[in-house]
């Protein structure tokens, strides 16, 4: 018995830190250059806290042609030219849930990766930044990886 207790506690320690570190994330994590894609934020709430807005820097490159957001959500946009460069989802997501946005955005015709820049607001004012991790990587869920068109 004290066994299986002992496996169960390693399991239960195992677990917990991967709900702690849910967050923003998008997919898909893989397309191709140059392709129009359809691509899924998740925006979840996992601590005690409300996430009341969702922004997305949106890369060099990447063309929005479509937003989404669910009903319930309003969306501002920032203009610079003529393309989209950022995207402000905002609601009300309590804790323990979460929620998903889309939209259609045509890819880079260049370049291995587009990384894209998530930060979810908070009910009690704080922000967190998804894109860059606490050594200063990017984290894996902020990168599309591209791969080369095929050629025609």
């Amino acid at each position: 018995m004290t066994t299986t207790i002992r496996a169960a506690a390693s399991v239960l320690a195992l677990l917990v830190p991967m709900v702690a570190q849910a967050h923003v994330s998008i997919q898909p994590r893989q397309s191709t250059q140059g392709a129009t894609e359809r691509y899924l934020v998740r925006i979840p709430s996992e601590g005690k806290v409300a996430t009341v807005a969702a922004e997305m820097d949106v890369p060099a490159g990447v063309i929005i042609e479509t937003l989404q957001a669910p009903m319930g959500w309003t969306h501002e946009i920032t203009r610079k030219d003529d393309r989209i460069a950022s995207v402000v989802w905002k609601t009300n997501v309590k804790p323990g849930e979460y929620i998903e946005v889309g939209f259609v955005a045509r890819n880079p015709r260049q370049g291995a990766q587009i990384v894209w820049i998530l930060r979810q607001r908070f009910e009690d004012g704080t922000t967190t930044d998804w894109t860059i991790g606490p050594n200063g990587e990017t984290r894996p869920t902020a990168v599309t990886r591209l791969t080369a068109a095929a050629a025609r």
